[in-house]
């Protein structure tokens, strides 16, 4: 691949929830001295999370993004975008899911913005910005593991998948943070790229990427070994969210420019 003129040298890809944002306290405070090394190198940073656009759209601004892409609602969609077949489409084909299976699925749109709130830890406004969802639907299952086998054999058939990831399962009619990726990258055509996560719907995007970064999770089972880890392609970090993100970044791009005078 050959870079445009106008290329960035680096685009990297982060998820938010428990990686870029602080798990408790949604603060991407600590991963500030990283980000904006990367900006001071015209790097992009593309926010890929299950998050809505909404949601995204002011994390961008903060973080001083708002002139790249986004990926939203777990890849599902990309920022500014349009949704078809539609989130109450989704909703309704859900709903038709038999009563002793759906019942054990809660999901956003089953919730008050205040339980909403309560659910994930953000504020009320926050919270409503959560909820203005337009590809997916995020939920907690509070059933069997035979009956969510159940559960999900059934949306396939009503072509709606789900993926797991740090704190929700979450429904939609396809497509992943990997999907969005690539067509971002074909865009873009960046130098190197750059995948940090945490949870299992982000494993395809660290994959595909040129390095990935593993960001700790002290909540959740650790992700499996995962292929180029070995190569040290992949690296995991010792500290959870932003601390973690930064300090990896921070070595990452110290060891690129590294190779780059070795290769000079």
């Amino acid at each position: 691949m050959k870079p445009q003129p106008d290329s960035p040298p680096i685009l990297v890809f982060s998820d938010l929830d428990g990686t870029l944002l602080d798990h408790e306290s949604y603060s991407w405070a600590a991963a500030k001295p990283a980000l904006d090394r990367l900006a001071d190198m015209g790097a992009a940073v593309v926010l890929a999370s299950s998050k809505t656009g909404a949601e995204i759209s002011v994390l961008q601004r903060e973080m001083g993004l708002s002139h790249w892409p986004a990926i939203v609602e777990n890849g599902t969609g990309l920022l500014g975008e349009t949704a078809e077949p539609t989130y109450h489409e989704l909703r309704a084909r859900l709903d038709s899911v038999a009563l002793e299976l759906r019942q054990s699925f809660v999901g956003f749109g089953d919730l008050s913005i205040d339980e909403i709130a309560d659910a994930t830890g953000l504020s009320p406004d926050a919270a409503t910005l959560a909820a203005q969802r337009m590809f997916s639907e995020p939920g907690t299952w509070t059933g069997s593991d035979a009956e969510l086998d159940a559960f999900l054999d059934q949306l396939a058939l009503k072509g709606i998948s789900a993926r797991r990831g740090g704190r929700f399962l979450t429904l939609s009619f396809g497509g992943t943070k990997a999907d969005r990726m690539g067509e971002i990258i074909a865009d873009l055509r960046p130098l190197q790229t750059v995948a940090l996560g945490d949870a299992p719907n982000d494993v395809e995007m660290l994959e595909a990427a040129d390095y990935g970064v593993v960001i700790a999770n002290f909540h959740s089972k650790p992700l499996p070994k995962l292929k180029n880890e070995a190569s040290g392609r992949i690296i995991r970090t010792k500290e959870a969210g932003p601390l973690g993100w930064n300090r990896a970044m921070m070595q990452l791009l110290d060891r690129l420019e590294l190779e780059a005078q070795e290769q000079g």
